[in-house]
């Protein structure tokens, strides 16, 4: 009965392997799970107390539960028997298709993980980053979105910081759900993202099957009221114009919208503008067909070169960070009152006639976006310089040119942040900013623009053109 057993070492290890797998699924996994929901629901209570749209049900619903909807909803189901029927595939195995989709869309959002972890991230990288300002508010009209409203952030798209500025600055409102594209989809950054409450999107899909899962998810969101956010452009904008609306998240927002329901969907519009964007040479280097595109290791090697840069420039107090970050928040626009004045009902809609007036729709939502983008020191500057491309200005003559810009801006209803209150000091930040990047030179006191960098000039200015 005492005596000892003898094994052979790899019968060992497998013994070994499947008690460490058994003490993790069934001890470690269920405690870590139970403290993160633990955490999680104290923070919701928490952050209740002082959001103004409050965190919805279907947001704390279980990830797997909201997979389970997506694979019953009739419309996929319809949808699943079709491809089956279309591809001449068992519809056992269509499902399973479907499930991936809905696996690879729904966000497994965490209160926790956003308003803890992620806000504290997406503040410190803004503020180490920019000089982070809040600018034009519509406080009287955002007063009057109902709280039960499905409210949905329409903003223009410069730069992957967009995700983190507007999470981090619309923080105090409500817990934002992004639309993500196909680049967030790398683990680590994948879990994250989702527990952050994001859904991704394969931009582009032809896949009919995939694009109903995507549609319905986004549909139960929506009429579910959980707070969301978009870029209408649909990706970044490659030459700092703002782009033709994307309507195809836009008509999956309004399949969840009834004209005679309780919720309202708002859209609030949203306007972001850098004086840098960190990635505005790789956009301007897509579109342009002539260029050599870098290999990986020279993107690498760029990427670490850069930082070192800047970090010398920290270790002798000469670092700036990236100039302002500036976000505007427009009127609301109610689709209760917009349908009403237009006399339509989305849901009565089909064919031509929805395509019709989902177009309009995407077209004022970009239109009013466009009208609230701030005007930031770098791009007022940069029109100057680009108006006169060959004249060398002395600080007088370019402030002199600036307030005429300014003042013609305003007078088109334009939001201009001036740093400070200050004129002299906005251009001051600013010229400072061009001269570091080598965009423009400075000679016995006269500034001018460097002709072989003139895409990048204009792709700042391009940022403000449709307000000029």
């Amino acid at each position: 009965m005492g005596e000892a057993v003898s094994v052979p070492l790899w019968l060992f290890v497998v013994l070994a392997a499947l008690a460490a797998w058994a003490a993790y699924e069934k001890l470690l996994m269920p405690a870590v799970r139970w403290y993160v929901a633990n955490r999680a629901n104290l923070v919701i209570d928490e952050v209740s107390k002082r959001l103004r749209i409050g965190i919805r049900p279907f947001q704390r619903t279980r990830r797997q539960a909201l997979i389970d909807r997506l694979l019953t909803d009739p419309k996929v189901q319809k949808a699943a028997e079709q491809h089956a029927e279309k591809m001449g595939v068992p519809i056992l195995t269509t499902l399973k298709l479907v499930e991936s989709y809905a696996r690879e869309i729904v966000p497994a959002f965490n209160a926790y993980l956003y308003f803890k972890t992620g806000y504290w991230i997406g503040r410190r990288v803004a503020q180490l980053l920019y000089r982070v300002r809040l600018g034009y508010v519509d406080s009287e009209g955002l007063s009057k979105v109902e709280s039960n409203a499905t409210v949905v952030f329409v903003m223009n798209h410069r730069s992957n910081m967009d995700y983190v500025l507007a999470g981090y600055l619309a923080a105090d409102q409500t817990a934002l759900s992004y639309a993500v594209g196909e680049w967030a989809r790398i683990w680590p950054l994948s879990a994250l993202i989702r527990a952050m409450g994001a859904y991704f999107v394969r931009r582009n899909s032809k896949d009919d099957l995939y694009r109903r899962v995507l549609e319905r998810y986004i549909a139960m969101a929506t009429e579910a009221g959980v707070p969301q956010a978009v870029f209408p452009e649909g990706g970044l904008t490659r030459d700092g114009r703002i782009r033709d609306p994307r309507l195809g998240v836009l008509d999956y927002m309004l399949r969840g919208f009834r004209l005679g329901g309780e919720r309202d969907l708002v859209f609030v519009p949203l306007g972001l503008n850098y004086d840098r964007v960190l990635e505005d040479r790789t956009l301007l280097l897509s579109i342009d067909p002539e260029a050599k595109r870098p290999g990986r290791l020279v993107a690498l090697w760029r990427t670490l070169a850069f930082a070192g840069r800047n970090l010398r420039l920290m270790m002798r107090s000469e670092w700036f960070r990236f100039g302002y970050a500036c976000v505007n928040f427009g009127s609301p626009v109610s689709m209760k009152a917009y349908c009403r004045a237009r006399n339509i009902d989305f849901k009565e809609l089909g064919g031509d006639e929805r395509k019709r007036e989902v177009a309009a729709l995407g077209r004022h939502l970009i239109e009013t976006v466009g009208k609230i983008v701030p005007v930031v020191p770098v791009p007022l500057i940069t029109n100057v310089f680009l108006a006169s491309p060959e004249k060398a200005f002395s600080e007088i003559e370019l402030k002199a040119e600036v307030e005429q810009l300014v003042e013609k801006l305003q007078a088109k209803g334009a939001h201009v942040y001036v740093p400070r209150k200050d004129l002299d000091y906005a251009i001051t930040v600013g010229l400072r900013m061009l001269t570091l990047r080598r965009l423009v030179d400075c000679k016995d006191g006269l500034y001018s623009a460097r002709p072989d960098e003139a895409p990048v000039l204009r792709y700042y200015a391009n940022s403000i053109a449709h307000l000029i």
